[in-house]
């Protein structure tokens, strides 16, 4: 079954005009996932999220927030995070897939707490995206080496 067709099944049908994701809304749906998963999404994580399309996707801040708010939906519409990572992993070269690691990584060490909801969230990501163990804890300690001191 393609990946599109996965995502019509889950879809409730008020959200049928979401778009079909690619690698960049799949990786930003995982972003709010993460985000969201402590049940506290910030502003601070959410200009984070913006920032990282930005970055990632050469977006304008509009357009990366525009794309941001996709996400979101297609977070709360879509089945697991395994769709997401899967999709990153067939469509996606293995540097942008650790680039995506980072970035998930950015999202779950950005108010300095781990929590076992991020974790188990970075976790599946990984597998899916068909990245190593070591790989994610290589991408949490640039992360961490990359981040201000608090």
């Amino acid at each position: 079954m393609k990946l599109s067709k996965l995502f019509q099944v889950f879809r409730p049908a008020d959200q049928a005009s979401l778009p079909d994701p690619d690698a960049e809304l799949a990786l930003g749906a995982l972003l709010v996932r993460v985000a969201k998963s402590d049940r506290d999404y910030k502003v601070e994580e959410i200009r984070l999220i913006d920032r990282i399309l930005q970055r990632l996707y050469k977006h304008d801040a509009v357009e990366a927030a525009k794309v941001r708010a996709t996400c979101e939906k297609l977070h709360a519409a879509a089945p697991d995070t395994d769709t997401f990572g899967k999709l990153i992993r067939e469509t996606t070269s293995l540097p942008e897939r650790l680039a995506a690691l980072d970035a998930l990584w950015e999202v779950v060490l950005a108010d300095g707490e781990q929590n076992e909801g991020e974790l188990l969230i970075i976790e599946d990501a990984r597998k899916a995206m068909g990245l190593s163990y070591a790989d994610s804890e290589k991408a949490r300690d640039r992360v961490l080496g990359a981040a201000p001191a608090r």
